[in-house]
């Protein structure tokens, strides 16, 4: 696109009207549609998806259909839905990107089932990165949690027993490896190098990263984590990446490693870790993701005294909107400026 050029943008998921503003005050070449009436009401902070039990009425469906397939560009995939995806897509040759709100969007992208002629002709991009603090600060979390011992210490609070010192692991004395070193894995790497921690990264292309001692391709992988104190998985679900941690890696880890999971649940064989977890290979696991979301209540890892499982909520922040809002217009910027754009998804392995 030439700079002279404007690019109308469809806002296809609950956003506040400050953050419309805020997109057009950065990039004022973008005509910015939106009708709140609509889109799903949010319940939350950053629910994109908006309440399940809002629902429009025909006319109201008819003009949230037309409204989205007028658009140069999506902000979000309609009511986050990949059967949406598909049928604007279809509908509306003129549409040239599509912005996925969640970072690991590009798994929606491949739901939608889109054909080879519609991958190439739309642009795909996430909001990979944006939440790379809020998550990095749960691995922090969920390493020092093993660390310190959790469970031990709550059992002993709610038996009110005072039993003898032991002595706790130290952060600063431990080697710890991120697998997947994108923007959430270097934001954890920071984290840990700023704690003292010595930082191993697993990598594709062997460039160097911030606060990573040392890359590890990812053939390695199997001999590094016989080395590590803590394994913090940040990696996105692809079918590349599909139990890279499973059974062989879990044998191979030194006795008393701790896993913090804080990319996506398929990352990790569960049966495995169980395994690993129950004859204390794994000493304590922090899981934010999990192979089936909701956790099924008859899921072992619910029950398990060296598990601490959050339901998927470590990302959210009152600020995620405001971020993604900003990573909109600063790709808008780049898409009109005729630059490359940040987060492209991948549409062969799609992340």
């Amino acid at each position: 696109m030439s700079t002279n050029e404007t690019l109308r943008a469809v806002v296809a998921v609950p956003l506040k009207e400050e953050h419309c503003r805020l997109i057009e005050r950065l990039e004022p070449r973008v005509e910015l549609v939106r009708d709140a009436r609509l889109t799903h009401p949010m319940r939350g902070p950053a629910d994109w998806s908006g309440d399940p039990h809002h629902t429009r009425t025909a006319q109201e469906q008819a003009e949230f259909d037309a409204m989205v397939d007028s658009a140069d560009a999506l902000f979000g995939i309609p009511d986050v839905d990949p059967a949406a995806l598909a049928r604007t897509v279809a509908a509306n040759p003129r549409l040239r990107w599509v912005m996925t709100t969640a970072a690991g969007g590009g798994g929606q992208v491949k739901a939608a089932g889109l054909d080879r002629g519609a991958l190439e002709r739309v642009v795909f991009t996430t909001s990979a990165g944006v939440h790379g603090g809020p998550l990095a600060e749960f691995a922090v979390f969920g390493v020092m949690a093993g660390a310190k011992d959790l469970p031990r210490l709550a059992r002993q609070q709610a038996e009110r027993r005072w039993t003898d010192r032991w002595e706790m692991r130290q952060v600063d004395e431990m080697t710890v490896l991120v697998v997947g070193l994108g923007g959430i894995g270097a934001e954890c790497a920071r984290r840990f190098h700023a704690l003292g921690a010595e930082v191993w990264g697993t990598t594709r292309s062997g460039a160097p990263v911030d606060a990573v001692d040392r890359l590890v391709p990812l053939d390695d992988l199997e001999r590094a984590v016989a080395e590590v104190d803590a394994i913090v998985v940040t990696l996105p679900g692809t079918d590349q990446t599909h139990h890279l941690i499973d059974e062989k890696i879990l044998a191979a880890v030194k006795p008393g490693v701790i896993l913090a999971s804080v990319g996506r649940g398929s990352v990790i064989d569960e049966a495995a870790l169980r395994g690993a977890l129950d004859d204390g290979r794994v000493s304590f696991a922090a899981l934010d993701v999990f192979e089936v979301e909701p956790l099924p209540a008859d899921s072992p890892l619910w029950r398990h005294p060296n598990v601490l499982v959050s339901p998927h909520t470590a990302a959210l922040s009152s600020k995620e909107e405001e971020r993604i809002a900003r990573r909109f217009a600063e790709n808008a910027t780049r898409l009109l400026d005729g630059q490359s754009m940040r987060a492209v998804v991948d549409t062969v392995e799609f992340y």
